[in-house]
């Protein structure tokens, strides 16, 4: 997946969800590290308004995550803006380069498939459950 610093909330959850699922690296630059979001604050009679924090990111251990920092990338790589002007992208690139050497090593590896169960004996069954 490709992230970058302009990458905030859904963009700093969805890339740290990604990693903990083992879906694959991460390449780009560091998230923006805003995932405290603001939730049903009542507006004032002169039709201005006033946001406070209502809600934030933890994670399984119970400490607060990302926020403020980001989501670190495996393959730290920059877009810097004179080799976009050049028609190049570096972070593009290099996720085609890391997909091509997984695609490779799966292909030697071989697929992995699941072995097929042996059918169930329903011949005795009066309910419809699965076993």
């Amino acid at each position: 997946m490709i992230i970058n610093s302009w990458a905030g909330s859904g963009g700093d959850a969805f890339p740290y969800y990604f990693r903990k699922a083992g879906l694959g690296p991460l390449i780009g630059t560091r998230t923006w590290g805003g995932l405290i979001g603001i939730s049903g604050n009542p507006q004032p009679i002169d039709g201005g308004f006033v946001s406070a924090p209502t809600f934030g990111f933890w994670n399984t251990q119970g400490a607060w995550e990302i926020e403020g920092y980001g989501v670190q990338p495996d393959y730290e790589i920059e877009n810097v803006p004179h080799e976009m002007v050049a028609g190049r992208d570096p972070q593009l690139e290099k996720a085609i380069e890391i997909i091509a050497q997984m695609l490779e090593k799966s292909a030697k590896d071989g697929p992995q498939r699941p072995p097929k169960p042996a059918y169930p004996d329903r011949s005795g069954r009066v309910d419809k459950t699965p076993q």
